[in-house]
């Protein structure tokens, strides 16, 4: 259920101590039933008014009939949410005209799954999912199967906030005890002033992993291909490496281990 859009109109009821003059907002539901106040044709009746459903709709008062004259356009109020939400942080060149302006923020509009909300911060990419080929089969080296590094209790409760946080995003999943787990990647933090990062040593894992092989474009090829461009746009995704789906197998590649347990 979400609202298509709001209208205004100037109404009119009359009455023997004088006529009352309201500019009334009306929400257009998109298929749903509300439980708000509704101003139907039964209850203008009392005030003598009747309103005629036709396309060009009028006030009627018997005998004489007006039009109803609306004095708001249709907003759509999602994308009204949208601006003032979302793109509050957006810092949009002030040299491109109103139609242009328009034009993008409807491209984004349209996109708007992409930008984090409240209830979800984390985007991801979807329908595609990563895989991981490696070289050996089962059984796998115990080279793959790491113990946790030892840790500073600096590092450890550092380590322990990362994994709390990259948990409540859905992210990582705690492994429970009755799981069989192959292989695991001991993780190290890396501390800093700002923000801390959580790193794994995926450096066994990648002696047995066959590398995808893809060409990357020349720094000339893809300043041709924006030499016909007009504007430039630069956007940044929170936790890009973080919105990428694995598949099963890949999953359970890429365990990492701590002192607090092992997660996927």
């Amino acid at each position: 259920m979400h609202p298509l859009g709001i209208f205004e109109a100037a109404m009119i009821f009359p009455n023997p101590a004088g006529s009352i003059s309201l500019k009334v907002e009306f929400v257009v539901m998109d298929n749903c039933t509300s439980q708000h106040f509704i101003l139907g044709n039964d209850y203008s009746n009392i005030y003598g008014i009747d309103i005629n459903n036709h396309k060009r709709q009028k006030f009627a008062f018997p005998p004489e009939e007006r039009e109803i004259t609306f004095i708001g356009q249709i907003k759509n109020v999602n994308k009204e949410k949208f601006v003032s939400d979302k793109l509050i942080e957006a810092q949009i060149s002030t040299k491109p005209t109103l139609e242009i302006k328009e034009e993008l923020i409807e491209v984004l509009f349209q996109y708007r799954e992409a930008f984090a909300s409240d209830n979800k911060t984390l985007g991801a990419i979807k329908g595609h999912e990563v895989e991981i080929m490696h070289n050996v089969e089962r059984l796998y080296p115990p080279l793959l199967r790491r113990s946790a590094y030892p840790a500073s209790p600096r590092a450890r409760e550092a380590l322990e906030s990362q994994i709390h946080e990259i948990i409540k995003l859905g992210v990582l999943r705690k492994i429970v005890h009755n799981e069989e787990v192959e292989v695991t990647t001991p993780v190290i933090i890396n501390l800093h002033k700002d923000k801390s990062r959580m790193v794994g040593d995926f450096r066994a894992l990648n002696t047995y992993t066959i590398p995808e092989r893809y060409s990357i474009p020349r720094i000339h090829e893809s300043l041709t291909q924006l030499s016909k461009g007009k504007f430039i746009t630069s956007m940044d995704a929170l936790e890009g490496f973080h919105q990428n789906f694995l598949t099963p197998h890949a999953r359970k590649l890429l365990r990492i281990i701590a002192h607090c347990g092992i997660y996927e």
